[in-house]
């Protein structure tokens, strides 16, 4: 085999500096370097003297990050917000710096550090890292939670109302938003249809920090806590599930899906909001959501025919699969 200069452009070598690239990723967010540029460029000593950091590492760092194309030096050596950086400007319209802050957090970090032994084991990454799992670590630490709350709505929110427009509820219809969040989806369904009702189920702390409380949303929502294992709000004519299944084993997403047929009743539709994977090797954003997926939690992404199998065994008939403009799917199901 020729020898192979392990400097040069390539798949591997990109795998091999992309923990580097997210801690560098990461500082940068942390200090907010961004927020700083937002305005015009600025020098490395000028926004290290604005952000309490060091000149020179901070330089180093933005010429890094330059070769990914977020940020641009001129010719005085002063760094510019390139496009692809303006997501990691806090707070402006859009923004991803949450999303980068929650997928780059220590305790990721630590679960990717462990995949070698889920490679071994099958187990999840982040249970071996911090001994327990992903969702009842949330429950004992609040800043954690904090942080994947607020990751999980800048990720989302840009594609709520792709969804939302994306499948036509009928006039007058209750819909539940099961483990919703804030109810970003359930304001931008709402908002479309101004006849329809909705409740937004999650857990109390998680509810308590909505976001419906919108003069154009008066009188047509309201707010319930809960564990979805054990039962959902019972009356919906319509159940979302958005980015929840894809978290879970099967055995676990039976039991999400058993609350929700029992409380849907016959005849009663569900709303599966999840990438669909399109078998094979085809590349696809859900198959880097899947390798997440395997190191924090114990789900997985899933292909049509694993959705159509899943949901029969809960109870529910696959109608149709409808694509929107984003990487999620819905697939419509009904309760038989």
């Amino acid at each position: 085999m020729a020898s192979i200069d392990p400097f040069a452009p390539s798949p591997l070598h990109d795998l091999m500096y992309g923990h580097f690239h997210a801690a560098a990723l990461r500082a940068v967010a942390v200090h907010r370097i961004a927020d700083h540029l937002a305005d015009g460029p600025r020098t490395a000593e000028e926004l290290a003297a604005r952000t309490g950091t060091h000149g020179p590492a901070l330089r180093r760092i933005l010429r890094f990050l330059a070769t990914r194309g977020l940020f641009g030096e001129d010719g005085r050596g002063a760094f510019r917000l390139e496009e692809a950086g303006r997501s990691l400007v806090g707070g402006a319209p859009g923004s991803q710096l949450a999303s980068v802050l929650l997928l780059t957090d220590p305790m990721y970090a630590r679960s990717a550090d462990r995949l070698a032994d889920t490679l071994r084991t099958g187990e999840s990454a982040f249970d071996l890292a911090h001994g327990m799992p992903f969702f009842e670590h949330l429950l004992k630490s609040p800043e954690d939670r904090g942080t994947f709350d607020a990751g999980m709505a800048a990720h989302s929110g840009p594609v709520e109302e792709l969804v939302a427009q994306s499948y036509a509820f009928p006039a007058g219809a209750r819909v539940v938003d099961v483990a919703g969040g804030r109810g970003g989806l359930l304001a931008a369904v709402l908002t479309r249809e101004p006849t329809l009702s909705g409740t937004l189920f999650d857990q109390p702390a998680t509810v308590a920090e909505h976001v419906l409380d919108r003069p154009e949303l008066a009188g047509r929502w309201r707010t319930a806590g809960g564990d979805f294992f054990t039962a959902v709000p019972a009356g919906g004519d319509f159940y979302l599930l958005k980015h929840i299944l894809h978290d879970w084993s099967d055995e676990d997403a039976l039991r999400i899906l058993g609350s929700i047929r029992r409380a849907a009743g016959a005849g009663g539709r569900l709303l599966v909001v999840d990438a669909v994977l399109p078998g094979g090797s085809a590349p696809h954003p859900g198959v880097e959501l899947d390798i997440v997926m395997l190191m924090v939690v114990t789900g997985r992404e899933r292909t049509a025919a694993e959705f159509e199998s899943l949901l029969a065994r809960a109870g529910f008939r696959l109608d149709r699969i409808l694509p929107t403009p984003s990487v999620p799917s819905v697939l419509e199901a009904v309760a038989v």
